[in-house]
């Protein structure tokens, strides 16, 4: 079996020493990942002319030479013949031709290709998310909705009064209300443009399709620093990123954005000279990526604590690991570690625990005041999902969705319990145990890895959870905000890519060598497509048939009425487009939606049933409420229909019809 060409070392010619290049081909031997295509520092140097008697006679040599000069006559050769053949000198570069020039490498890198590809596969792949990205939303517009508002929130108060950022609009008179759910903070500055619900959906549905693509390319450079070919790596960023089960997740932005994970731990590897493929290599280490790994895993981290509280926990672990092999082999490795790189992951563990720590006070703070949003073990079960999960796919998956209905039926809460990965991941990733780039022991790994992390997304369906899910559950910090298991779902699909990764990395090598046999020794069209089979058969599978539902319109009274208001009628889905039509003025309201109902909110949607009655009139005011708006389009079949045909006999209020919605003036 052969590899790629990874670069040749110096030829040992004197004075003529080269560095070894790491680029590499699709199949490629030399490490990939962030280093592909750079140069390492390290090369052997040719001999360099020596001094003294050597001089001496150079010097005679010459004499004697210009002695033959002085004896030739006009017209003859010159007196050194091979002189013409010398190279030419090297053409000084102005400082535009140097731009120029330095813009061409960065364009044709292969970093830039990969990005602007995973860009177009996005767009793509999550069709017609962009075809009226100002008036529809993917899958729903509930949560979807709910997350359009706290992009809008995070960049509204970050311009206007940052100190008041966890104490949003919704859930008065409730403090620390941006902290009922995953927030998405790290899409702040995205919130930071444009005003009002219309500019929120096409702020929601760009930052949709950039999550896909990010997810992406943060496999495939994973896929390619642990040392996977190009296609290996492309088949690892495509069935991270578009793997069906993920396509049940349309509506949960904060899952979606999962690609500073894969990200962050090719930078991290990168940064410390390692990966799987070839191991540790100390010249290989940059303490800059190492460095800005860590910052793009407390990015990750202020995403959401859905899926970033398991991989801060992963990192904690993986350091720890990572600090005790380095002690027992620090003697036998040369130049284990180093200072750069020491304090590279000194200052960025630091960033990554006070990020973490900044944003886990104000959930703490939640958990204290409101004891009702806590889980337990009885709700976790309640998201548990069977092992026939593992092979169905949810109803928006184009291929799979409509032969897979008989299987979702019998599944308690089928949105959180189809978990498939891909029928062609899972034959890739067997495949990749037989025959693959890896070490056998390497795929040992990776495959207690994807089993281990299958038994943690059972939660409490694997042996009751007794010895996987529930000890996480009861020990560690936060896990028991974690209400659904089948999200670490995430980590089987990525552990299960690299597994491909790796088959298809030397099923590539191995028709590069087939190639080699024929003449001319070039691959024909049939080898080339058969290397793109794997890939494109994981995106057909990644297909979707999402739903693009139309956002209902904003009422003109949600433009003009102030807060403190409550909207009727009121609940958990009704809540979160109220939340998204108030983005115009981020006005005072009762009204929200998250992963709880706070009493007080529920205290005041059963006090309001009976409106406008005194009662429910004078528990308003007592709140600090002013107005009370009324769609009468959504009454019907809720527990406050009827109420306009009551009569206003409390004394102070007012009744005014604006646009279709009814207002009350307390």
């Amino acid at each position: 079996m052969t590899t790629d060409q990874s670069g040749k070392a110096g030829d040992g010619k004197a004075g003529h020493g080269k560095a070894e290049s790491t680029g590499t081909a699709d199949t490629g031997k030399a490490d990939a990942g962030p280093e592909a295509g750079t140069a390492d520092e390290s090369a052997d140097k040719g001999d360099a002319p020596t001094k003294g008697g050597d001089g001496a006679d150079a010097a005679a040599e010459k004499a004697a030479s210009a002695d033959e000069n002085t004896t030739g006559t006009a017209g003859d050769e010159p007196a050194d013949p091979w002189s013409a053949f010398g190279p030419a000198p090297e053409p000084v570069l102005g400082r535009a031709r140097r731009c120029v020039r330095a813009v061409g490498r960065f364009l044709v890198h292969e970093w830039t290709l990969a990005a602007l590809a995973a860009l177009a596969l996005a767009a793509a792949m999550t069709w017609p998310t962009l075809r009226y990205p100002r008036h529809t939303l993917p899958q729903d517009y509930w949560d979807p909705s709910l997350q359009a508002w706290q992009m809008a929130w995070s960049g509204h108060i970050l311009r206007t009064d940052p100190a008041m950022l966890w104490h949003a609009n919704s859930f008065y008179p409730e403090n620390w209300s941006f902290a009922f759910s995953d927030t998405l903070l790290g899409y702040a500055p995205a919130g930071l443009i444009g005003v009002g619900p219309e500019h929120a959906v096409l702020r929601y549905n760009i930052m949709f399709v950039l999550a896909h693509a990010l997810a992406a390319f943060g496999a495939y450079v994973l896929a390619r620093q642990l040392g996977a070919g190009r296609i290996g790596g492309a088949v690892a960023g495509a069935s991270f990123a578009y793997a069906p089960w993920l396509l049940a997740q349309a509506g949960h932005l904060h899952i979606l954005s999962n690609g500073g994970i894969p990200l962050a731990l090719a930078m991290l590897a990168r940064g410390h000279g390692w990966s799987l493929r070839y191991g540790y290599r100390p010249r290989r280490r940059h303490a800059g990526w190492a460095f800005a790994g860590w910052l793009v895993a407390a990015w990750q981290l202020s995403l959401g604590f859905g899926i970033g509280l398991p991989f801060a926990y992963m990192l904690a672990g993986t350091g720890l690991v990572a600090v005790v092999l380095w002690f027992v082999r620090r003697r036998r490795v040369k130049r284990p570690f180093g200072r750069r790189l020491f304090l590279a992951d000194l200052f960025g563990g630091l960033v990554f625990a006070a990020v973490g720590a900044a944003l886990a006070v104000p959930y703490f703070t939640v958990a204290e005041l409101h004891p009702n949003a806590e889980r337990t073990l009885g709700d976790i079960g309640l998201y548990s999902p069977p092992a026939s999960g593992f092979f169905t796919a949810p109803a928006e998956s184009r291929v799979w969705g409509g032969l897979h209905e008989g299987a979702r039926a019998v599944l308690p809460w089928h949105p959180e319990m189809t978990l498939l990965p891909g029928f062609v991941l899972y034959a890739l990733a067997a495949g990749g145990l037989f025959f693959s780039v890896w070490r056998i022991r390497h795929r040992i790994f990776l495959l207690a890895g994807v089993l281990v992390t299958m038994a943690l997304a059972m939660g409490t369906r694997f042996f009751g959870g007794r010895f996987t899910y529930a000890p996480l559950f009861d020990y560690l910090p936060g896990w028991s905000g974690l209400r659904t298991p089948g999200r670490m779902m995430l980590w089987t699909t990525l552990l299960l890519g690299l597994l491909a990764a790796g088959a298809v990395t030397a099923f590539c090598m191995r028709v590069r060598e087939l190639a080699a046999e024929r003449v001319p020794p070039w691959p024909g069209p049939w080898l080339r497509l058969a290397t793109l089979l794997p890939l494109a058969l994981v995106l057909v599978e990644g297909l979707n048939a999402t739903p693009q539902p139309v956002v209902p319109r904003q009422p003109a009274a949600m433009r003009t009425v102030d807060g403190p208001m409550l909207v009727l009628p009121s609940s958990q889905n009704l809540d979160q487009p109220v939340m998204l039509w108030s983005t115009d003025r981020f006005q005072p309201m009762v009204n929200g939606g998250s992963g709880f109902t706070p009493r007080s909110q529920a205290q005041i949607r059963e006090a309001t049933v009976s409106f406008p009655d005194y009662a429910s009139v004078d528990y308003l005011r007592q709140i600090g409420v002013k107005n009370v708006v009324v769609l009468r389009d959504e009454l019907a079949g809720t527990p406050w229909e009827g109420m306009l045909d009551r009569p206003v006999d409390t004394p102070g209020v007012t009744r005014e019809q604006v646009g279709e919605a009814v207002v009350f003036r307390l």
